[in-house]
């Protein structure tokens, strides 16, 4: 009997110890289930708060931390609220950011290659306009030297004697200087165009004229009233150069003129007369067939 009642009393105990082992396995699956859902929560809060998994943002830790020293958890969350401040801080995150750098840099790569060409092409361009402007310049010259050698030629042919040049002033570049004429009729001193007399200014213009006309002949050349300031031995000798340029160069003048002796000079004339009242009319005289016709008159 005595065994029997120890035996009992174990079974008791053993069934006792087993109502509570199962007890704690209730409460140890309680507290795993309630851990597991506040992992989960903590995962979704971290999800949206940071768009991360609790594993990345391990490794993020990791790298920036590699031997991260203990803390307790009121030490975390006051760091988890520093940091969350500071996020905040920050403002909005553009999540298109990445795109739109690419973007730009891909405008600033195609706005460089225009800059480029652009510069690339002013160095052409002025390259262009200094072989231009040093071309320019040798014509200029060589221009500017057969005409005052013309001038000179026939400003002394004009007017019977004296000298004159042409003078480039101003600037030492051809193309920016300024032209001086320079003249000095039989007996005056040199001296510069605007100080001599109506009619050897005239004459003068007419030499330089006739020496740029010489450097660059023309079929044709019309001369409008340019004997008005010349008296008769100048104007004698205007026709005469007339005559001489265009048997030079197969040239045809066209002379708009009131002097007698320019026109008594001419081959042709031909003239406007008016009748009668408010009708013109043009009358042309060919000197040389009306010359021809008078001399068996007068014979």
């Amino acid at each position: 009997e005595a065994a029997q009642a120890e035996a009992d009393r174990a079974d008791r105990a053993a069934e006792q110890a087993l109502a509570a082992a199962r007890e704690e396995r209730v409460r140890r699956e309680a507290a795993v289930s309630a851990a597991d859902q506040s992992c989960r929560a903590i995962a979704a809060r971290i999800a949206e708060r940071l768009d991360l998994s609790p594993e990345q943002v391990g490794a993020l830790v990791a790298a920036a931390d590699p031997e991260p020293e203990p803390a307790d958890a009121d030490t975390l969350r006051r760091r988890l609220d520093r940091l969350e401040r500071e996020r905040d801080q920050i403002g909005p995150v553009n999540l298109c950011a990445e795109q739109e750098a690419a973007e730009q840099e891909a405008r600033i790569n195609a706005l460089q290659a225009e800059k480029d060409d652009l510069v690339a092409a002013i160095a052409r361009l002025r390259q262009a306009i200094g072989e231009l402007n040093r071309e320019a310049r040798e014509k200029l010259l060589a221009s500017f030297e057969a005409v005052d050698r013309d001038f000179r030629d026939l400003f002394t042919r004009l007017f019977g004697g004296g000298r004159a040049h042409l003078a480039l002033t101003e600037s030492p570049d051809p193309l920016d200087a300024g032209l001086e004429i320079m003249a000095s009729p039989p007996g005056k001193r040199l001296q510069a165009l605007s100080l001599l007399s109506g009619g050897e200014q005239a004459l003068t213009a007419l030499a330089l004229l006739f020496a740029v006309f010489l450097t660059n002949p023309a079929p044709i050349c019309v001369l409008d009233e340019v004997d008005a300031p010349l008296d008769d031995a100048n104007v004698d000798r205007f026709c005469a150069l007339v005559e001489t340029i265009a048997a030079t160069t197969r040239t045809r003048f066209l002379v708009v003129t009131h002097h007698r002796m320019t026109m008594a000079r001419m081959d042709r004339l031909y003239g406007v007369t008016m009748a009668e009242r408010g009708v013109s009319q043009l009358v042309s005289v060919d000197l040389g067939q009306a010359e021809a016709l008078s001399e068996p008159a007068g014979a």
